[in-house]
């Protein structure tokens, strides 16, 4: 059985979706955030150093970090019983070119920026002098979004892909805070996953989300 260390209003919340769309068998491990940090609890550093969420076990290992975790799951999980290949393009393909971009973009170009603007957040009048670079970048990553979904549905082309399961975080997390304004295929992307069976049964077993449909 694989265990989910998940955590709430967290990046955990799209491997159970990705689980969901896979119909795999699966165990959550629930832990909360402290009520006046946010921060995740020390719990967690027994099942990683890192101390962090999403971690899945499996087979006696232990995954860490969203992007490796969906490349394992799709490994283990991701072969139909005809040696189809889900949620992953014909490699040799620029979808799976774009497929692997986007699934490192992610948590590499796309998340620093958001995590800065919230961070500095914290400082009031002393971050003032970077706030101007940090909207500039974020403003690049929204941009680049918003003009590879207006040429395809998804992130690698025109079906979902494991980069999809990674980028949906980054847009929802831009989006609740109001950076989406603007951004239609970036808006129609999010809904177009919220609207999904998965997604929703994904919300229900998850638990407190801040970031979905009905925050």
């Amino acid at each position: 059985m694989l265990t989910v260390h998940h955590l709430n209003n967290s990046r955990s919340q799209r491997i159970l979706w990705l689980l969901e769309e896979l119909g795999t068998e699966y165990e959550i491990r629930a832990y909360k955030r402290d009520e006046k940090t946010s921060r995740a609890p020390a719990e967690l550093k027994a099942i990683h150093p890192l101390g962090k969420s999403p971690v899945i076990e499996h087979n006696g290992m232990v995954v860490a970090e969203t992007g490796a975790i969906i490349v394992y799951i799709l490994d283990a999980f991701g072969t139909d019983a005809d040696g189809h290949r889900k949620f992953r393009p014909d490699s040799g393909t620029q979808s799976y070119v774009d497929y692997v971009h986007f699934l490192h973009f992610a948590e590499g170009s796309a998340m620093l920026p958001l995590l800065l603007a919230l961070y500095t957040g914290f400082l009031g009048d002393a971050a003032a002098p970077i706030q101007p670079m940090i909207m500039d970048e974020i403003k690049k990553v929204l941009d680049y979004c918003e003009y590879s979904l207006i040429r395809n549905t998804w992130f690698a082309g025109d079906e979902l892909t494991g980069a999809d399961f990674n980028m949906i975080f980054p847009l929802e997390a831009a989006k609740a805070r109001g950076r989406l304004k603007g951004y239609e295929a970036c808006n129609e992307f999010v809904q177009r996953v919220w609207d999904r069976p998965a997604y929703r049964r994904a919300l229900e077993k998850g638990g407190d989300y801040d970031y979905g449909p009905h925050s």
